[in-house]
């Protein structure tokens, strides 16, 4: 039975961050780290953005071998003890720990038919095959307008491919980007070649003489119409990975909930990244963020906190992504059913939008405007109220 002093369930970024918060504090300490997939921690971004700009896949792997980690990789934790520290594997494993960090992640949702005929994608494996399809495939459907579903499209469009994207909502980015912006998105990918469909839902997914066939339906009323792809890609978004959490008895609302300092109802038991429920105060609110920064920040600063240190984590995470020749970057709580306010330099393609509620800042959009994030968050830490008005040229 393995004992570490650290051990790290989950194989993404956020545990690759924590070994080293981990590691610039306890250089000799014992970690062990148990992943579901069966490669070491890797960068994920690149899946939908440089790897398809030609950037090298060699680039996304984070080398967390150098810092003396015992990985267990292509297992799943099943079982959680808490008072005997206990983790037992789906292979029969049973390890023994000190300080344990729940970086689990999310599972993507999935459409009640299609089966594995649909890519939902957030892996390695579902970029590699992926890509291999568009080696020797034209036509593909995306379904899905959000985050990952705007980023997949583009990718495969700029590598020659025709490209369907359906999604009920009536612009892409509909829940993120204000309405006349998500608009414009609609046209702007149709001139890169993409078939846009908005307010259609996926209901059917069949074969046909190798293709696939998927019934879409418009939600108002009972019409049908039916397009053939060569292969579909999903991105519908991600369900918090709190079964091991749940079974322990750790508390559990929009993922694992965690205190100031990451722990998860327990001293000794943290929780990082995309399952962690935690509270921001610049928005005086609990909150539960699947993005990169928050991965490496909050991964790292967990690590830290179970090495030794005692520091809360206040850091408000941004995101960012890139749509053919647009670019974004933002932070806060950018909802497009709060009040926006934009300020265009060039409308649609170079500006900010700021996300109000009750007089104050709750987010901002950096549209093709750079190197910002900082001064966007002092603006949301700030108290108000804020006159709307006062925001034009703040940024």
């Amino acid at each position: 039975m393995p004992h570490y002093n650290y051990l790290i369930i989950g194989g993404g970024m956020t545990a690759d961050a924590a070994i080293r918060g981990i590691r610039e504090i306890d250089t000799g300490g014992t970690i062990g780290l148990i992943g579901a997939e069966a490669h070491p921690p890797y960068n994920r971004p690149p899946l939908s953005k440089g790897l398809w700009k030609g950037k090298p896949i060699e680039r996304i792997w984070r080398k967390n071998v150098e810092r003396n980690v015992a990985l267990h990789l292509g297992r799943t934790a099943s079982t959680l003890d808490l008072a005997a520290k206990r983790i037992d594997d789906d292979q029969g494993t049973a390890y023994t720990f000190d300080k344990l960090l729940l970086a689990t992640g999310g599972t993507p949702r999935r459409l009640p038919f299609g089966g594995d005929d649909i890519i939902y994608f957030r892996t390695l494996d579902d970029y590699q095959r992926l890509r291999a399809l568009s080696e020797e495939k034209q036509r593909f459907a995306v379904i899905g307008g959000g985050f990952i579903g705007s980023e997949i499209a583009a990718a495969l469009a700029m590598n020659g491919k025709e490209v369907v994207m359906a999604f009920p909502e009536e612009g892409i980015g509909a829940r993120l980007f204000p309405p006349d912006l998500s608009l414009f998105l609609n046209d702007y990918y149709r001139q890169q070649g993409v078939e846009v469909l908005p307010g259609q839902q996926v209901t059917d997914l069949q074969k046909s003489d190798n293709q696939l066939v998927l019934t879409l339906c418009d939600g108002k009323t009972t019409n049908e119409r039916a397009i053939s792809v060569d292969a579909a890609v999903a991105g519908i978004g991600i369900v918090p990975n709190i079964e091991l959490a749940k079974g322990a008895g750790l508390r559990v609302e929009n993922g694992i909930v965690v205190n100031g300092l990451l722990q998860a109802g327990t001293p000794d038991v943290y929780a990082s990244g995309d399952v962690a429920n935690f509270y921001n105060p610049a928005l005086d609110t609990r909150l539960r963020v699947e993005h990169e920064d928050n991965a490496n920040t909050m991964g790292k600063h967990a690590g830290r906190n179970m090495a030794g240190e005692t520091v809360p984590y206040h850091h408000l995470p941004f995101f960012y992504s890139d749509l053919f020749e647009l670019g974004y970057e933002a932070v806060g709580e950018t909802d497009s059913r709060l009040e926006t306010v934009a300020d265009w330099s060039e409308p649609n393609r170079k500006g900010v939008v700021y996300y109000l509620r009750d007089g104050r800042v709750r987010g901002v959009l950096l549209w093709n405007v750079w190197e910002r994030v900082d001064l966007a968050r002092e603006l949301i830490a700030e108290p108000g109220p804020i006159d709307p008005r006062s925001l034009k040229g703040r940024l």
